[in-house]
């Protein structure tokens, strides 16, 4: 009999929802597995707790990224913030409750914090028997993330589990896989023919901006300063979802027929990140990741405090990328890296270094074929012994 096999995510950004996407694709292909059903968590709560976690952090990172910053470092505190988090989950959970109850999973792969919390709450207090595998969707492990119950925890680098071991996790129970990617960014992409597809050149720096992920003010600004670029590129410009922006960027650069091509909402962000020379983005974790596994550098645009800067941290300590604060000198980094192949090079081995392509194949072999054994349960006089090491450290 195969497996059943729940993934929930949370649509706070983009990420943790593309995570479970790309995990329910790789369940969905296995033998061993009967049926998957992947959901958004936030659409089992009331209408306040989901703007809560969703419309509040998408205002707090376009009007308030400085409160953001300092909200992700003041709150992570492991072993205490996640209480609070708890109590504020828990009143709102009873429908995530019953969809649990009803598709009777073996398996639970959360891709978020909040669901994440829930679940663990429910096996510690002998309300569920289900394997419970965290995915952690940034490049630093953040004390939201610490659960008193679970089975595995799937994060994006050695550094990660020092750290939570450090924090009183058992390491044997945490695997470094990297963050799930769609299964296209494994497949090899014949960069010559994505860019001849949509009339570029081979050949010519072709670089990659992900509009989608900057808002309109920065998107646009950055363009502008590609405008400026006195050196020879053609430029794939992605605002996603946003129709304002790509309204706005197709006049910007309507004098440009030969060196601009301006998409919407797309699904060929495999193919363009492995045509691409760079990338120009903000550095959330699935994007991150993405390009770590097409081994693509980055330009980081303005990262946010906390999370973004954290990835950031990691990408250019790998030498996989260079930083832009100030969207003021995006053509002079530009330029620097343009005239220097061999530099570009030496980064995109570094991102390849990086890159796991496939997290989310690695994942779903793990939890199908681990052998089975007892969850894990930090008890209370266990936790209270960890908050008084941590806090003596």
């Amino acid at each position: 009999m195969g497996k059943r096999v729940l993934i929930l995510s949370a649509s706070v950004g983009s990420g943790h929802v593309k995570a479970a996407d790309a995990l329910a694709r790789v369940m969905r292909g296995r033998p061993d597995v009967e049926e998957v059903l992947s959901d958004d968590s936030l659409d089992h709560t009331n209408v306040l707790h989901k703007q809560l976690y969703s419309t509040l952090y998408s205002k707090l990172s376009s009007m308030l990224p400085e409160f953001l910053g300092w909200w992700y470092e003041s709150s992570d505190d492991p072993w205490v913030s996640d209480k609070g988090r708890l109590a504020l989950d828990l009143p709102q959970a009873l429908p995530l409750m019953n969809l649990v109850k009803e598709f009777r999973p073996d398996i639970i792969l959360c891709t978020h914090f909040m669901p994440a919390g829930v679940i663990s709450w429910l096996i510690f207090n002998g309300k569920l028997d289900a394997k419970l595998g965290i995915v952690v969707t940034d490049f630093h492990f953040h004390a939201f993330w610490i659960t008193r119950a679970f089975d595995w925890y799937f994060v994006a680098q050695e550094e990660d589990k020092i750290h939570m071991e450090a924090l009183g996790l058992p390491g044997d129970h945490i695997e470094v896989t990297g963050i799930p990617v769609e299964p296209e960014f494994e497949k090899p992409v014949d960069a010559a023919a994505v860019l001849r597809r949509h009339g570029l050149k081979p050949g010519r720096p072709t670089l990659l901006v992900a509009g989608g992920t900057l808002g309109l003010s920065p998107a646009t600004a950055v363009v502008r300063r590609l405008l400026q670029l006195d050196c020879d590129f053609q430029a794939i410009i992605v605002c996603g979802k946003n129709s304002e922006l790509k309204d706005e960027v197709s006049h910007l650069v309507r004098d440009r027929p030969d060196d601009f091509r301006v998409f919407g909402y797309t699904k060929e962000m495999p193919d363009f990140m492995g045509a691409a020379t760079i990338l120009l983005s903000k550095p959330g974790g699935m994007t991150t990741a993405e390009a770590l596994a097409r081994g693509l550098p980055m330009v980081i645009l303005d990262p946010i405090g906390g999370q973004e800067e954290r990835n950031s941290d990691v990408l250019l300590e790998a030498g996989a990328a260079v930083k832009c604060t100030e969207v003021t000198v995006v053509a002079h980094k530009l330029k620097k890296l343009l005239e220097n192949p061999a530099r570009i090079r030496t980064m995109s081995e570094n991102a390849r270094a990086l890159g796991r392509p496939s997290a989310a194949r690695d994942i779903a072999s793990i939890v199908l074929e681990a052998p089975d054994r007892p969850h894990v349960k930090i008890s209370k006089l266990r936790e209270k012994a960890l908050r008084k090491r941590i806090a003596a450290a």
